[in-house]
């Protein structure tokens, strides 16, 4: 790889790590739908040249481009927010029936502090939506758990050949704060 570890933007340490632990990890392509959560991920996958970032119209279309990764020989991650795991639901079923490793990181919505009460239906049920696809769930809210976490998940699913999400708590994210003018 030509990238070093110094991180290209600066984040919250947890937000440098998880994105240095997708890189040292080996993913090479990450899909995702833009989302301030991710927004370091996001720009160090796209400031990366050996990293392929791919812009989903919907969430779903990052399970099959995760998927096509895997096939064409590459480790891909797919990056969302609770709200679009639900549209994932279907498309969850190609990750089964094809047997491909899988790992998302999601940024939590609907819980602590949300303002956006439509977030809150998808924010209560998305690890159990997850868990009934058989993916495997696991859940940050600390940011000194996140490195361990996230690295732990890549083994999970590019060792182990599983399927993991990595749930990002509200609370580890912070606040949204809705700007009126």
């Amino acid at each position: 790889m030509t990238v070093t570890d110094q991180t290209y933007l600066t984040g919250s340490s947890w937000q440098d790590a998880v994105s240095r632990v997708l890189r040292e990890g080996g993913i090479q392509q990450i899909a995702y739908v833009p989302d301030a959560g991710h927004s370091v991920a996001i720009r160090d996958a796209i400031a990366d040249p050996d990293m392929t970032d791919v812009v989903c119209t919907t969430e779903e279309e990052g399970v099959a481009i995760v998927s096509g990764a895997w096939l064409g020989g590459q480790r891909a991650a797919l990056l969302m927010q609770s709200s679009g795991v639900g549209n994932c639901v279907n498309m969850f079923s190609l990750l089964t029936m094809g047997g491909f490793p899988f790992l998302t990181l999601v940024t939590m919505r609907g819980e602590y502090a949300e303002f956006n009460p439509w977030q809150a239906p998808m924010g209560l049920a998305t690890q159990q939506a997850l868990e009934l696809m058989g993916i495997t769930v696991y859940r940050v809210d600390d940011p000194a758990d996140v490195e361990e976490t996230v690295s732990a998940a890549l083994d999970t699913a590019f060792l182990a050949g599983g399927r993991v999400a990595v749930l990002l708590g509200q609370r580890l994210i912070g606040r949204k704060k809705w700007e009126r003018n």
